[in-house]
Formats: C-alpha cells, structure tokens, sequence
C-alpha cells in the first residue's frame, strides 16, 4: 500500500460574508503588526479598505505593500520582504487573486530563508516553513490559497519559476463570495477556466488517488454548471459560492494529486508574453487533453459524466472526445480567445516556448511525456 500525504491550510473559512469571521480568527494567531500584500487595482476599488477594517476593528496594525505585478516577479517578493522587515511585521495577509497570493508566499519563504530566490524553484527546496499567512482571496479559480504551490517569474529569463513546496503552506484561508462579485466577466472566465484545467490535470496525472479524484470530480460538475452564470452575472451569489467551492475542492486535488503539461505550457505564456495564467491554461487544456486521451483514454469517462455528458454504451475515447469538445464550448461561451496570435505570440518563439515547457516542475506530473516536435505542434495548433 502507498501513503498519501495530504495538504491543506489549517483553517479554511468559506462561504457568503465570511469574511467578517476572519478578524477573531486572526487574533488568536497572537500577533500585533501585519504585512498586508495587494495589487494596486484592490488597493484601490474598496476591497482592500474591507480587509484594514476588520483589522483595525480587531486592534490590529499593519503595513500595505500593493505593488504586486499581475504575474509576481523576483522583485515583488524582495521589495515585500524589504517591507517586512523594516516595519518589524510579524505575519503576513495576502489580499487577492493568484498574483498577491503567489507573492505572498515568495515573501514569507524568503523571510524565513534568505538566499537566493532563484534556488527556490523546482521541488522542495526551503529548509524552513513561512511565516504565517493569513490569505484572504478574491478570485474563484487559482487555488493559490489551498496549495503548497507558487510561481514568480524571473523577468531576467522570461521564465515563470514554479516552486512546489510544502513550507509555503498558509495559515488561514478566507473564501468569501461577497469580495467576488465585482470582478469583471473575463477575470472571472479566465479563473474559473484555470480551476477546470486544476481539476482535469489532477485526474489524469498518475499521482491522482481516490481523495484527489472524488474532489477533482465535484469541481468539473460544479463548474460546467455554475462557471457560465458567474460570468453572464457577477451578482450572482448562489454561482460564486459555489465557485469557491471550487477552488477548495480543485485546489485540494492537484496540491496533493499534481498537474501536468498544460500548466507547464501555459506557464511558458505567462514568463514570455506576461499573459493572464487562466486564459493560457484554457486555450491549451483541449489540445494537451486530446493528445493525453490518444495514450490513455481511461479516465476521461469520469471526467465526461461529472461534465454531464451521458457516457453509456460509449467507449472511453468517444467520451474523452465529447468531453474536448465541451472544454471547447465552454471556453467559447465564457469568452477565452481562440487562438495565440490575437494575444501577440509569435511563432518564432515556439522552439523557447517548448524548451522551457520540458523543464517545467509541472511536466513531470503528465501522463505521458510528449518529445519535443510534439510540444512545438500543439502550441502551434492554437496559434
């Protein structure tokens, strides 16, 4: 018998208005002055003014830094840390999406381990847990939040740097609705279409187990059913709830299950061209899973019913092609572009693209291994 090991933040508050709830659970982390981590757009449209509430409601103090970038560099986490330290902060509380999130984490790792940065990436590689990090998310999708996962692109190489480490683990988790329902149609698209890629990935990856599966499963029927009314109405409050259980369930599976060659292509999108990390994940999650069911098409059937195909008297590479084929018409009604060439990726940069994509932490985790020529070509197939 194998031994999973399963990872997930300590207290994990969900659900409408939670947020209110955060404030008592972090006082008794027993700390007085945080480092509050944000982007300037929350910063500044009110979100971040309802988080400083509920600690200055709590007698808390704290410094802001907001100068994430929408994919985190090497120099938001030093210019962060350089925060941390000169303000004497104790913990950390993220504020946002992925982007704040991954920071975050960069940030609280870095404290405890200085070094170099760089050697962070890959598996593993920090002797010494985080600082405390209370994140307090506002999108429905990245699962930053819930995962030992976190990337920072190193501007230098054009490179996302994806560390996978347990001591990068947070504290506390807040998943509150009411922060999502403000976000525009295509964030929420592009979040939501990263969850299913999160869930899909963790099924067929040969790290997946019967835990990762089951959560995997209740994300892709949530998401087929609720992702399309949460773009078409942000103010929908039944979809983004439960688009936030999504994130839990899908973040639960891959952090403990792993992921595969769509993330590590998209990742390469991201390093390059600085694109949105869940529009790339979209856009390539039917071509890698089409070439993934060509070697082994076994799992796809489960997948297809939790999409709500009707799988009966079907083998299971007709189910994983129904299956491509709605990952399509979902992309398509939520409004994730067709095609690279509209997001400014040039074809003379395929040959980096695939190079990169082969020594991403996430390739490893596919369920087969494509060669080279084969990563070139399902770039090129969205071209």
């Amino acid at each position: 018998m194998s031994t999973h090991i399963v990872y997930v933040p300590s207290i994990n508050l969900m659900g409408q208005g939670c947020l209110q709830d955060a404030g008592a659970c972090i006082e008794e982390l027993g700390f007085s002055k945080a480092l509050v981590v944000t982007d300037k757009f929350l910063s500044h449209n009110g979100t971040l003014c309802k988080v400083l509430t509920i600690l200055e409601n709590a007698g808390m103090s704290y410094k802001v830094y907001d100068d994430v970038k929408p994919n985190p560099t090497i120099a938001n986490v030093y210019d962060g840390v350089n925060v941390y330290n000169e303000n004497k902060c104790e913990f950390i509380i993220s504020v946002g999406g992925g982007s704040p999130q991954d920071a975050a984490k960069g940030i609280g790792l870095y404290v405890t381990n200085g070094g170099d940065l760089r050697s962070y990436e890959g598996v593993g590689k920090t002797k010494n847990a985080s600082v405390p990090i209370v994140a307090i998310n506002t999108t429905a999708g990245t699962s930053s939040e819930y995962t030992i996962n976190y990337v920072i692109t190193n501007e230098e190489r054009g490179v996302k740097m994806v560390m996978v480490d347990k001591n990068s683990l947070v504290t506390i988790s807040v998943n509150d609705p009411e922060l999502m329902i403000d976000k525009p149609a295509a964030l929420t698209a592009a979040t939501g279409m990263d969850a299913l890629t999160h869930a899909i990935e963790a099924i067929v990856t040969p790290g997946a187990f019967t835990v990762t599966d089951a959560t995997a499963l209740a994300a892709v029927e949530i998401i087929f059913n609720y992702l399309p009314r949460a773009v078409r109405n942000g103010h929908d409050i039944e979809a983004r709830e439960q688009m936030t259980y999504v994130m839990f369930l899908a973040g639960l599976a891959f952090n403990n299950a792993g992921l595969g060659y769509v993330h590590a292509m998209a990742h390469q999108l991201g390093g390059i061209y600085d694109l949105p990390h869940g529009v790339c994940n979209a856009m390539l999650l039917p071509i890698v899973e089409s070439e993934n069911a060509k070697h082994d098409p076994s799992k796809f059937r489960a997948i297809a019913r939790a999409a709500g195909i009707t799988v009966d008297g079907k083998s299971d590479q007709q189910c994983a092609e129904e299956l491509i084929e709605a990952i399509r018409l979902l992309a398509a009604e939520v409004g994730i572009p067709a095609r690279l060439q509209e997001l400014g990726v040039n074809e003379v940069d395929l040959d980096r693209l695939a190079d990169n994509a082969m020594k991403d932490a996430c390739a490893p985790g596919n369920p087969y291994q494509p060669e080279r020529e084969e990563v070139i070509r399902m770039f090129q197939e969205i071209l």
